[in-house]
């Protein structure tokens, strides 16, 4: 085993990232602004800005288009999920078009990777964002080559928080949940690390829904992936 962060004996990571590693919140923005123009009113005259999508992310896609649906359509008749399709279709066309362009890489973030792939770690990352998303993401920030293995949250038949992301990802990479580290920035990493048997990792600079992320049950906290945590 190698002992990362100082505190942990592990074989291998696990590694969010939105809000993990990349700031995602400006394609977010720019995706969902451009999809809602496109759909009928009240939608087309709604827009979101970062703070709002902020709370809003880290669930998934789905949950994510659904939520923004139902704040759009405010006291409409209509019921927002009847337009869910179209508004997938419009959003996917968008994102994939500027994936990466309103995005930056946190600092610190390439200089904790290396680490990590010094020390010898196996490597994967997992993300609630969609496989289609992430892969291209990951390449356009130049970290596609730190990780063996990338798993999308249609990778797997349930997404964070439910533990199975993790285990199946931990049993792919051959290593027991228990000398696997989770690296994420939310509860939702969190709780599938608790539930997998996977000691968990919190990055205090991204998305947790609002919510203080040193209230989260976790072993330790960093504010930059290059930190060392005291044993």
């Amino acid at each position: 085993m190698t002992r990362v962060y100082g505190l942990f004996e592990v074989d291998a990571a696990i590694v969010d990232l939105d809000g993990t590693l990349v700031d995602t919140l400006g394609d977010f923005v720019v995706a969902l602004n451009r999809m809602l123009a496109e759909l009928p009113a009240p939608y087309r005259d709604f827009t979101v800005d970062r703070a709002t999508v902020l709370l809003l992310v880290g669930k998934g896609t789905e949950n994510l288009l659904k939520r923004v649906l139902r704040l759009a359509a405010g006291a409409a008749a209509q019921d927002p999920d009847s337009l869910y399709d179209a508004a997938w279709h419009h959003y996917e066309r968008h994102y994939l078009a500027i994936n990466g362009q309103h995005a930056t890489l946190y600092p610190g973030v390439l200089a904790g990777l290396q680490q990590l792939r010094a020390q010898g770690l196996k490597m994967a990352c997992l993300t609630n964002k969609p496989t289609a998303f992430a892969v291209p993401l990951l390449k356009a920030k130049g970290l596609d080559g730190f990780f063996d293995l990338t798993f999308g949250g249609d990778a797997f038949a349930r997404k964070k928080p439910d533990p199975l992301p993790l285990l199946k990802t931990c049993e792919a990479l051959a290593t027991a949940p228990q000398r696997t580290l989770m690296i994420g920035d939310s509860s939702n990493d969190a709780q599938a690390a608790r539930a997998a048997g996977c000691p968990v990792l919190l990055v205090t600079y991204g998305y947790n829904h609002g919510e203080p992320i040193r209230a989260v049950d976790a072993d330790a906290f960093v504010d930059s992936l290059q930190q060392r945590v005291a044993p």
